[in-house]
């Protein structure tokens, strides 16, 4: 796949209050939560950006990139995408949309990559969200860059906070998936939650 307009943007500054630590770096199987979702991005991407105000423990450097939010405060993933947004344009970059992947999704299918691209092309939209069991998952996202004003605009004059808000405001094509085994995008805010993807990792492994 051609990443050149789309750079790979993963969301991990969140507080972890509910996992009651860094749940990035909590192991699930031999990798860490943050390990799972970086394996299966980085063998779509040439370039990962990582957004995070936690100092993160990473093996492998050679195509990351790790900076913190532009807006300090813990004010929510709204500006971890504002944060990559503005990155691109400050650096240059001729990215012109950013695919956002959450730290503590593990299971998630790769395909999900292949249908942002499908989507770019038909160009008809500016924000898509994935979908799986009528629930729309609001940090895997396909934003353009065009968004940019509007999103910085909302965040410090307007106080949007949440991701579904803003995204209801500007409006939002999603993309569906069948859930044949377990929901790919089960995502882990719990230890209870850790232990459960132990149990799917076990079962599923050699799937």
């Amino acid at each position: 796949m051609n990443d050149n307009n789309i750079l790979a943007v993963v969301l991990a500054g969140g507080q972890s209050k509910r996992f009651g630590e860094d749940k990035n770096q909590a192991k699930l199987g031999n990798m860490t939560l943050l390990e799972h979702v970086l394996s299966k991005v980085a063998k779509k991407f040439k370039k990962i950006l990582i957004i995070s105000n936690q100092n993160l423990n990473i093996k492998n450097l050679s195509k990351i990139i790790i900076i913190k939010d532009c807006i300090q405060g813990n004010l929510g993933p709204l500006v971890g995408v504002l944060t990559a947004m503005k990155w691109v344009k400050e650096n240059n970059n001729q990215y012109k949309w950013i695919a956002t992947f959450p730290s503590d999704t593990p299971f998630f299918d790769n395909s999900i990559i292949d249908k942002y691209k499908s989507e770019i092309n038909s160009n008809k939209n500016l924000l898509y969200f994935a979908k799986s069991n009528e629930k729309r998952h609001n940090i895997f996202g396909l934003w353009s860059v065009k968004l940019m004003e509007t999103l910085e605009n909302d965040l410090v004059n307007n106080n949007f906070r949440k991701v579904e808000d803003w995204a209801n405001k500007i409006g939002v094509k999603t993309i569906n998936f069948k859930i044949n085994k377990f929901d790919p995008f089960l995502n882990i805010n719990t230890k209870q939650e850790l232990k459960d993807a132990e149990k799917i990792l076990k079962k599923y492994k050699n799937d």
